[in-house]
């Protein structure tokens, strides 16, 4: 289990989170809503170890964390824009973090992620002829070698669209269950995060606005923030599909 205990950040005297406290369980799938500014990203860096808290507690099974350095927390990040090496091709790309921890995986476990995540073909390609598809499962298996303990996704389905889309969403659902992976994503897409989550977390005012079951968050908002930021964010997303299609999206 991941706990977050009061955690406290503020940058240049102006708060950003403030006495933000939760449980995320094991293998549990975690969508972080919120407005702009409203602290998404600095709570996946306090996460992963990348800034510290002003105040409070990380812990994992019970063990605190906070004061530990990222490369020892034993989680790990899938970044927007990916982040792979244009000089490697898949295959090296996936297996690039193995060579500072070569027992993280048995070459058996790596093919068996390779076959889950569907890249056996690809494996030879160069990182621009891969597909956003493609390049998305093979950040996503460079991160999963390393058999980290919490994944942590920045805007994972941003620059897909449809089939791939929902792809991936079910890819990621299978990964957590299989290896009973806590996965904790960034998002600003509501119907990303009320469709591939078991829980939704939407921040505000530097808090917690509300955590609970997707199916909660649409039936029962907890407050009227709430209810208008889902709202508001499902017309801009309708809006967008409209200037997209026209009236053939309605």
């Amino acid at each position: 289990m991941l706990e977050l205990r009061h955690l406290r950040k503020a940058f240049g005297g102006r708060p950003i989170l403030n006495d933000l406290s939760l449980e995320i369980a094991t293998g549990e799938i975690v969508s972080v809503l919120g407005p702009s500014g409203s602290g998404k990203t600095t709570l996946l860096n306090l996460i992963l170890g990348l800034v510290p808290p002003d105040g409070g507690r990380i812990l994992y099974d019970g063990e605190d964390v906070t004061a530990t350095p990222p490369e020892r927390r034993g989680f790990n990040i899938v970044f927007q824009d990916y982040a792979l090496f244009p000089n490697l091709n898949a295959r090296q790309n996936i297996e690039y973090g193995l060579r500072n921890r070569p027992g993280a995986s048995t070459p058996e476990e790596v093919r068996a992620l390779v076959a889950l995540l569907g890249l056996e073909e690809h494996l030879g390609k160069r990182v621009d002829q891969l597909s956003g598809g493609q390049r998305q499962r093979v950040a996503l298996a460079r991160t999963l070698v390393l058999k980290p303990r919490v994944l942590l996704l920045d805007e994972p389905l941003s620059a897909l669209d449809g089939v791939i889309k929902e792809s991936i969403k079910a890819r990621i659902r299978q990964i957590a269950r299989t290896f009973r992976l806590t996965t904790v994503i960034v998002t600003h897409d509501p119907e990303e995060a009320l469709t591939l989550s078991d829980r939704v977390l939407i921040l505000g005012d530097g808090g917690v606005a509300q955590y609970d079951r997707p199916s909660a968050i649409v039936g029962a908002p907890a407050n009227d923030f709430v209810r208008a930021f889902i709202l508001r964010q499902l017309e801009i997303r309708r809006a967008n599909l409209l200037s997209l299609f026209g009236a053939g999206a309605r």
